[in-house]
């Protein structure tokens, strides 16, 4: 499936990659379609998607079918799963330990399709082997898992602690999940209707109904009228944003996960900051730990996301999967070729 613009996703035949100098081509056994596309293919990705026509869909994995030369790591038959990006490693965030802010992070995409190449700098640093028992559908949930364990990293949630997630989409859950992973108590935040029904029968969290009256008050009452220690938004949208500061406990940390438009701004009790010491957080991106981390949990089942996944769909439907995550009729959409 290739990408000419917003709007505009077409089904194309093209030769199977072949290899050069420290590459490796895979067959992609699975791939997931992620919000992150839905919103490219509206209005384009200057950042994951600086030139058309290109390749499109960025969470898979596979197995590898040919390796370039240079390539000693991976050898043809290996069962691999691949971020959707590479840092430098050598800008300063990168040698400050920070690569998910590189200054010349490389995006791969390609997941909706029979194969993809990978370039040399992601085979080196973001290329992870699969256990045997790991199935692909689940291990393609490794990219976004992996920016939600960078999320819950960074807001160092720990058990006992009351973590809210505003925003019940697949990432969201991925967030409530993972916090729940760590013996917290999590409290999940959406709209009524399907999916709220749906994902409250995964049994992770408490599930609050946005629309049921005052958000902020539900939550503090669910908190004994304190607040909870952390809180996320997972809507990327401002009102949101500022929900989660309202609701989060004295000395709280809220996490924006939520990428907001552009040129949005939010409202700030500058006292209540100052006074009760929140701590702002944001957080972007994954990094190779966080893949690596990822891929283990998903294979020692610490985390197993498989209820995410609401349809299953051939390759040539991308199209329509992609619609039916906009309509808000789908959660995650398993892409098999």
């Amino acid at each position: 499936m290739v990408f000419h613009g917003p709007g505009d996703l077409r089904r194309e035949e093209l030769p199977v990659p072949t290899p050069g100098p420290g590459e490796l081509v895979m067959r992609i056994d699975a791939a997931l379609t992620c919000g992150t596309d839905v919103k490219t293919l509206r209005r384009g990705h200057p950042v994951m998607i600086p030139k058309v026509p290109t390749v499109f869909g960025h969470e898979f994995a596979g197995t590898v079918t040919s390796v370039g030369p240079g390539v000693s790591r991976f050898h043809e038959g290996d069962r691999v799963v691949a971020a959707n990006s590479a840092p430098c490693g050598s800008c300063p965030s990168c040698r400050s330990g920070r690569p998910n802010l590189c200054e010349d992070l490389l995006f791969v995409n390609g997941a909706y399709g029979e194969f993809i190449a990978l370039p040399p700098r992601l085979v080196a640093r973001n290329v992870v082997p699969l256990p045997s028992a790991l199935p692909a559908e689940r291990a393609a949930f490794a990219e976004p898992l992996a920016c939600a364990l960078l999320a819950i990293e960074r807001a160092r949630v720990e058990s006992g602690q009351t973590v809210v997630v505003l925003g019940h989409g697949p990432l969201g859950c991925l967030l409530g999940m993972l916090a729940a992973s760590r013996r917290a108590r999590v409290i999940m935040v959406g709209k009524a209707g399907w999916r709220f029904d749906r994902l409250k029968m995964l049994g992770f969290a408490r599930w609050l109904d946005a629309t049921a009256g005052d958000v902020v008050a539900a939550i503090r009452d669910a908190t004994g009228g304190r607040g909870a220690e952390v809180t996320v938004d997972a809507t990327g949208r401002p009102e949101v944003w500022e929900q989660a500061v309202e609701a989060v406990a004295r000395g709280g940390r809220v996490l924006f996960f939520g990428g907001c438009a552009p040129g949005t701004t939010i409202r700030l009790d500058t006292r209540r900051t100052h006074y009760e010491e929140l701590t702002l957080l944001g957080a972007f991106h994954h990094t190779p730990e966080t893949i690596r981390g990822a891929v283990e949990a998903l294979a020692s089942g610490a985390l197993v996301p498989d209820g995410l996944i609401s349809h299953r769909m051939p390759l040539e439907e991308v199209g329509q999967a992609l619609a039916l995550m906009a309509k808000g009729e789908a959660l995650k959409v398993l892409i098999r070729s």
